[in-house]
């Protein structure tokens, strides 16, 4: 496999422009996906930070379908030919919240293509800017890192695992199993069968069990930060995906507020102390 980085670079600056609207039913879905009681939103409530996930969905006909559920590469996206996709992190801004029965409108922008040699071959990065408007202007920053790598061959070495925090304030075990995960998928039509098709998934890409899905981790880091401090307004949230998290056993997300009261740190962990995800949150 040749992999020709000048070629990927050429999609450095290419944009995309989706508008949608924030519905009601997306919000009340992944309320009840996340076990929570909340009442039946309406227009005009605040959506949670990060929720706008739920929205400028990928709806790409089935025909653009590549052997993964993505899209075939090479449209917003470069056509990276390496076989693993993964969103490895991101770093928002909340100016404000976008409301419930807004018109929205979302650009995005490609910012880098990277690559390096990692210790089982390959790396590319690509890293994507959102900007998520309504009529009262830029309201989300969304950006993510996007890792490609190859499949692992025997002999591969096993990446060291990092260990959690100690200390969490707070705690939440989460039983990842295959109804959450197709829900999710559902939600956010994600089609990437990792989620959700384990023959794929432990055939074809090797991994023991069905892949956790980066943003939903995330999202549920936020929705621990909510359930204690139902108040509080996110105003910036990074996170960082450690390690990969399977259905095949629980894992717990854990945070803590720091001295300073405006600092959240958020990390999801297995059980058996390894880090999965860090992130780290901004409150007012």
């Amino acid at each position: 496999m040749t992999l020709d980085l000048d070629h990927l670079r050429q999609w450095i600056g290419r944009t995309e422009d989706h508008r949608d609207n924030v519905t009601a039913t997306p919000v009340q879905a992944l309320a009840a996906t996340l076990d929570r009681d909340d009442p039946a939103a309406v227009n005009g409530d605040a959506l949670p930070p990060a929720w706008h996930w739920l929205y400028f969905l990928p709806v790409h006909r089935q025909s653009e379908i590549g052997p993964d559920g993505h899209a075939h590469r090479g449209g917003f996206l470069p056509p990276v030919p390496l076989p693993r996709r993964m969103w490895a992190g991101s770093q928002l801004e909340f100016p404000r919240p976008l409301a419930i029965g807004s018109e929205v409108r979302r650009i995005s922008r490609i910012l880098d293509v990277s690559a390096k040699e990692g210790r089982s071959g390959p790396l590319v990065f690509v890293k994507v800017r959102h900007e998520v408007s309504d009529a009262r202007g830029l309201a989300v920053v969304d950006v993510h890192d996007i890792v490609y790598r190859d499949n692992p061959r025997p002999g591969d070495p096993v990446p060291a695992e990092l260990a959690a925090p100690a200390g969490p304030a707070w705690r939440r075990t989460i039983e990842p199993d295959d109804v959450l995960l197709f829900r999710y998928s559902a939600l956010t039509f994600n089609g990437h069968r990792i989620h959700y098709d384990r023959r794929y998934v432990t055939e074809v890409e090797g991994y023991p069990g069905l892949v956790v899905h980066g943003p939903l981790i995330a999202t549920l880091l936020l929705d621990l930060l909510r359930r204690e401090r139902p108040g509080a307004r996110v105003t910036h949230f990074d996170f960082r995906a450690v390690k990969p998290t399977f259905d095949t056993a629980p894992f717990q997300v854990c945070g803590r507020l720091e001295g300073d009261g405006h600092t959240v740190r958020l990390w999801a962990q297995h059980l058996g102390g390894a880090l999965a995800m860090d992130a780290t949150a901004r409150i007012a």
